[in-house]
């Protein structure tokens, strides 16, 4: 799993745990201590030189070592067989495919053995008996890419909402603030992920005009691409690239006045949840998952060309007003907190179990 899936599972896992589940762990690379003393069976990862054949191998052997096991439900957060419960975390391949120049989509639908495979595995995945998605736009591309059309439920992501608090947020603002962020009242752009093509970094840079500052946190593909970027488009001087953060991330937070993720295609936009929580403004891409957390022009704006992403940093420059949208972000994000992302899976558990006991009754 990537960062962000492996972040709900390991988040949804404790909360069911809280709620008096036994749960028992699966996992390829689950450091112990997430683990939080749950049972951890360590499934062997055999092909680490292609991302299908780990695939494979670990639907191999997790259904290998789930023989003979009797679980209520078996939830998986990873392609396998024999998932009872699988969370879909990522677009389709199939999806993926349509976006390819015709010649290439011709060569990966039909002569690539790589796309043969992950287009079983995905086949497969896809027959579940049940299945959720992390949100609308992944459930969308399901029913779209797979004619899916019942038993998709929607769970979105959560945020600690004690963590990322605006008093927590505020108490860190003042000793984390530099010359930086200091000089002169200027709005400061937070953006926060890997992948920064993906997440529209080369749209982000050239929307940072006169007054404005961007932080860009994660450790992204080509950075010194997006150096001479900004270098051509004369604001080097107003972009920090911190890289990766393996310690509190919040002291970003607490240094920004708005949170933007313009990307391309985002199965939903962690980033803007953690800086609705924190009580700041955002900006996102109309085509997030996270997009329908935003009210236009209430909480954040929806932007994700250029020039829109620049006529909401202006508007942002207003002081009162990026106050008065904070406060309507975090009362946003206080209906997403991780519990009521376990009461969704418990809901779904007790649905199937309830479906099962009838159909053998």
């Amino acid at each position: 799993m990537s960062g962000g899936a492996e972040r709900y599972a390991v988040e949804v896992t404790r909360r069911l745990k809280a709620r008096g589940h036994d749960i028992h762990l699966y996992s390829r690379f689950l450091d112990e201590s997430a683990a939080d003393g749950m049972p951890h069976v360590r499934v062997p990862n055999r092909h680490t030189y292609s991302s299908v054949a780990n695939s494979l191998s670990f639907a191999r052997e997790a259904a290998r070592l789930l023989e003979g096991k009797r679980y209520d439900v078996i939830h998986s957060h990873e392609r396998g067989y024999r998932q009872d419960v699988l969370t879909v975390h990522t677009f389709s391949y199939r999806s993926g495919l349509e976006r390819y120049p015709f010649l290439r989509k011709i060569d990966q639908t039909y002569l690539s053995p790589r796309s043969w495979l992950y287009l079983w595995l995905e086949k497969r995945q896809m027959t579940s008996p049940r299945l959720v998605a992390v949100s609308r736009v992944i459930r969308e591309d399901i029913r779209k890419q797979y004619r899916r059309t019942e038993e998709v439920q929607v769970i979105t992501p959560g945020v600690d909402l004690d963590w990322f608090h605006p008093e927590r947020i505020a108490e860190r603002r003042a000793p984390f603030k530099t010359h930086l962020d200091d000089t002169s009242g200027e709005l400061v752009v937070l953006f926060v992920g890997g992948e920064f093509r993906r997440k529209g970094l080369d749209r982000l840079i050239p929307a940072i005009g006169q007054g404005m500052r961007l932080i860009v946190v994660g450790r992204g593909e080509k950075p010194e691409h997006y150096r001479r970027l900004a270098a051509g488009c004369g604001v080097e001087q107003r972009i920090e690239f911190v890289g990766h953060v393996d310690d509190d991330i919040r002291k970003y937070y607490a240094r920004a006045d708005v949170v933007a993720l313009p990307s391309l295609r985002e199965a939903f936009g962690m980033s803007i949840l953690e800086g609705m929580a924190c009580g700041l403004p955002v900006v996102a891409s109309p085509d997030a998952g996270v997009a329908g957390l935003i009210e236009e022009g209430k909480n954040g704006f929806l932007a994700g060309e250029v020039g829109e992403l620049h006529s909401a940093f202006l508007r942002l420059q207003d002081a009162a007003l990026r106050k008065e949208m904070g406060k309507r972000a975090r009362l946003a994000a206080e209906a997403y907190s991780w519990d009521r992302a376990a009461a969704g899976y418990e809901e779904v558990f007790v649905n199937l179990l309830d479906s099962r006991s009838k159909r053998h009754g």
